[in-house]
């Protein structure tokens, strides 16, 4: 008796579900080095950011207590994406006996593909990081020096922009540790991780691991080391276009953030009217951030 379509795409898509779960996991989830990840189950998710409260006075003896109200400032909104595509297979591709090995090609190409988008997408909150045409809840890009507060304003980018050195780390977390809040108190933020592309790998290195200050002939400590300054070290993102851009993540909580909608799904159905078997995958998510004091980034020179 010959198998029917049906009885085809259930005997095989458990097969090629294998195949693609292995493709789409050898590829590495470099945006988890910079996102912290949260599930999601609307069509998009918003983040309303709080002022806090100003610095407590002194309540002289009787007198009554002073009151502070918190004040709403922006909301950080998250817009999921479904990223989903497909393939098919033939029915004369089938019917030749080419099937085996046209799907387990396509397959792979598939996972290959959904694990790109998914690192381009993410790395692309990066990649605009500097450009005010694409804006946070604030009104302003990601990285810039006039974050608007209700006590003024904050910088979270290079006051001179300037490539990847050992002053120019210097500087930005001293800038990190400037941070202020809403209400312009302290908020002790510390540089815990250096985001770079592959062509600041080995400047990084050697400003990150070298006991004595590079490219000198001083005997200096090299203080970014000795200190134990950004913890985490440094970590390379293939996805970053800027060849000179670096960037600190910071302990600041609600900063860079990733919504999943969906989880990655794999569904495989044959078609009457064409005869073919076509294989889809899919998932949605969001990437962006809420608190722009998450990060600290210069566009180098």
């Amino acid at each position: 008796m010959a198998i029917s379509r049906n009885q085809l795409v259930k005997e095989l898509e458990p097969g090629l579900n294998a195949l693609f779960g292995l493709e789409y996991n050898r590829y590495e989830n470099q945006h988890e080095e910079i996102f912290t990840k949260e599930t999601s189950d609307r069509a998009f998710e918003e983040e309303v950011m709080l002022s806090g409260f100003g610095g407590a006075s002194v309540k002289p003896e009787g007198s009554a207590v002073v009151f502070d109200n918190a004040q709403e400032t922006y909301t950080a909104r998250y817009q999921h994406e479904t990223v989903a595509l497909a393939f098919a297979i033939t029915e004369e591709a089938i019917e030749d006996n080419l099937y085996d090995r046209l799907s387990s090609r396509y397959t792979k190409a598939l996972a290959r593909s959904m694990a790109n988008t998914k690192q381009v997408k993410a790395a692309n909150v990066l990649n605009r990081a500097f450009n005010n045409s694409f804006l946070g809840g604030d009104g302003i890009e990601l990285c810039a020096t006039d974050h608007p507060t209700i006590s003024g304003t904050v910088s979270n980018e290079l006051s001179t922009s300037a490539d990847l050195s050992e002053t120019s780390i210097e500087q930005a977390l001293i800038d990190i540790n400037a941070f202020t809040d809403e209400r312009g108190l302290k908020v002790a933020a510390q540089g815990v991780k250096m985001i770079i592309p592959s062509e600041l790998q080995f400047t990084a290195e050697r400003i990150m691991k070298s006991a004595n200050r590079v490219g000198t002939a001083d005997n200096d400590l090299n203080a970014v080391k000795s200190m134990g300054m950004i913890p985490q070290g440094y970590v390379v993102n293939n996805y970053l276009t800027d060849t000179d851009a670096f960037f600190i993540i910071t302990d600041v909580p609600n900063g860079m953030k990733y919504f999943e909608r969906s989880p990655i799904k794999t569904s495989m159905e044959g078609d009457f009217d064409t005869g073919n078997v076509r294989y889809k995958a899919r998932e949605r998510y969001s990437f962006g951030f809420s608190d722009f004091r998450g990060i600290y980034g210069s566009p180098g020179a």
